[in-house]
């Protein structure tokens, strides 16, 4: 390893680097803590690298981020994960006041959680080849080193994510007809109108909740609609939230503490996905707004 004072130059380097490689994991990832932790491996190999070998530490430091990255998404399909839909920590959490739905902003992170969600659906490959080339302009020869491949199959993988990224559905924001259908569903929820309940949820609905016991998982709409029965008491204490670019809910105890937080996916008019947080730990990291 480099002694300390051939260290702090590249030290120095590397921290001028650190949040464009920390914005390129997160994009690869969908994940702020398993992004820090790509950014932390590659600062470790570069520390055993040392600089002299090292012609172009920009670049560098991307392929080895890609690659860390890489492992990380191919070691995510042997085992199951929840998706992005499912992990609300990261996102942005502000309480829904606004006038207008139109002029609603999208409050996640830059790239999206819409655009996450998409690029969930990548193979690995795709991803990277996706992510390294057209959001942070990265050459296709440099993506082709980074998977082992041609340049021309860089190119090939990238036009194939592109494909897919412009086929899925990408909302611009949160539309009125979203937020319509959440608060039809809270006020069937606190009037215990089960028939409504199930003309709002799509049959397959996924319900994933982030408990103190861990997570649970309720699939179908007649499971759901029984659920937010019972949950009547909690939705008629909710406030409408924005949680990224997803209408959501919060509510709190009595004494201010966050109870729950909701956040609904909605397409061709019903709801197609709930994700609840309900472990007061989680809550307490998340940085939620207060009641009124």
């Amino acid at each position: 390893m480099s002694d300390s004072s051939t260290l702090a130059p590249i030290a120095a380097a590397f921290e001028s680097q650190r949040d464009r490689l920390r914005a390129v994991a997160y994009r690869m990832l969908g994940s702020h803590a398993d992004a820090e932790d790509v950014v932390q491996e590659a600062w470790l190999r570069l520390s055993r690298q040392g600089p002299a070998a090292i012609d172009n530490l920009a670049g560098w430091l991307t392929t080895v981020v890609g690659r860390i990255s890489l492992d990380v998404l191919r070691s995510r399909q042997a085992r199951p994960l929840a998706s992005c839909q499912d992990r609300l920590p990261e996102l942005v959490v502000t309480l829904d006041d606004g006038p207008a739905p139109e002029e609603d902003a999208v409050l996640a992170d830059s790239v999206g959680l819409a655009l996450l969600v998409v690029l969930e659906s990548l193979r690995p490959s795709e991803r990277l080849a996706f992510v390294l080339h057209d959001l942070f302009a990265v050459p296709f020869d440099e993506i082709g080193t980074v998977l082992g491949k041609s340049t021309a199959a860089a190119k090939m993988l990238a036009s194939r994510a592109r494909g897919k990224v412009r086929a899925a559905e990408r909302p611009a924001g949160l539309k009125a007809g979203q937020r319509e259908v959440v608060q039809a569903f809270l006020a069937a929820a606190r009037g215990g109108d089960f028939e409504q309940l199930l003309r709002l949820l799509d049959p397959d609905v996924k319900l994933a909740v982030d408990s103190p016991g861990g997570e649970i998982v309720v699939l179908g709409a007649t499971r759901v609609a029984a659920g937010a029965q019972l949950a009547a008491g909690t939705a008629a204490r909710g406030r409408a939230a924005l949680v990224g670019d997803r209408p959501g809910v919060i509510s709190w105890h009595e004494d201010g503490f966050p109870l729950s937080l909701l956040a609904f996916t909605v397409t061709s008019g019903r709801i197609t996905h709930i994700t609840a947080v309900t472990d007061p730990a989680k809550l307490a990291l998340m940085d939620l707004p207060r009641p009124a």
